[in-house]
């Protein structure tokens, strides 16, 4: 059930918008709390914040008190209405981590998705064999880890690839990503023709990153990092940095664009797309 929408930056813009609705009334948090009978100011600044699923019945309260008129009202309703429309949906889906259920989120609403990878394959094109192996690996660092769990999350991620209005999905990899360092042979070899198959759908471009070839100025980022594009432009563009125990959300627009330029850079020094498959494809069969 793939989402119009991406609920996570639904929710960062709606957050965005009240907070501009509140500054241009001259109220505080304090003030607004006050009028609405909020126990504290917390309420208003995770919805603000874009850090909690909003309640329609509160954006309409904080939308009379800023005393917003239609057709403005009636758009930011819609807005909060999308924010809000992931709790079915993740029900429906069953169980899934809080890091991996916000990279959902945003996939499925998406227009365009990049992925930087240095070292492993991309999960929106893990094979559940390979995905299996590397979820299984964060059990070390974290035991309570459902794999199965995470293993069956991961492949509703991949149907976003395959509905009837995908993103264009650019994967750009650097070719230590490529090696199948202690993957079991069958494993890795099935994974390779999982890539090369994809590159084969219209919307997918899979590019190599070959080693000792680095961008404009020999920048090579070393973290792994996903850039967003949607369908409504006012939406903000997102950046998301990969770390070992959580991962940062960028949306500024200077720090969308350093991103986006450094992307440019790697797809400049990576072999084309043409290159790839073949490189792929030869180390399928080595």
């Amino acid at each position: 059930m793939p989402l119009p929408t991406s609920p996570v930056i639904r929710r960062a813009r709606l957050g965005a918008e009240l907070r501009q609705l509140r500054r241009r009334e001259a109220l505080t948090l304090e003030q607004v709390c006050d009028r609405l009978g909020w126990a504290s100011t917390s309420k208003l600044s995770r919805i603000e914040l874009g850090q909690s699923r909003p309640d329609l019945a509160d954006v309409l309260d904080l939308l009379d008190v800023y005393e917003v008129p239609p057709p403005q009202r009636d758009a930011l309703i819609v807005i909060a209405r999308d924010a809000a429309t992931s709790r079915g949906w993740w029900k429906a889906l069953g169980e899934m981590g809080e890091r991996q259920r916000t990279y959902a989120e945003l996939e499925a609403g998406a227009a365009s998705i990049v992925d930087w990878q240095p070292a492993v394959v991309p999960g929106l094109l893990q094979t559940p064999a390979y995905a299996r192996l590397r979820i299984a690996a964060g059990r070390l660092l974290d035991p309570a880890l459902d794999v199965d769990a995470d293993v069956r999350a991961r492949a509703m991620r991949h149907e976003v690839l395959r509905r009837a209005d995908p993103p264009r999905y650019t994967a750009l990899l650097a070719e230590a990503a490529c090696d199948a360092g202690d993957t079991p042979p069958q494993v890795w070899r099935e994974q390779l023709r999982h890539l090369v198959d994809l590159a084969g759908l219209p919307h997918v471009t899979i590019r190599l990153l070959p080693r000792g070839v680095a961008a404009r100025g020999g920048a090579q980022p070393l973290t792994p990092y996903s850039c967003y594009s949607f369908p409504d432009p006012a939406d903000p563009r997102t950046v998301m940095l990969e770390a070992l125990t959580t991962d940062v959300r960028l949306v500024t627009a200077v720090d969308v664009d350093r991103y986006e330029r450094l992307t440019g850079w790697l797809l400049d020094a990576a072999l084309g797309p043409e290159e790839t498959v073949a490189t792929l494809n030869r180390l399928a069969v080595d």
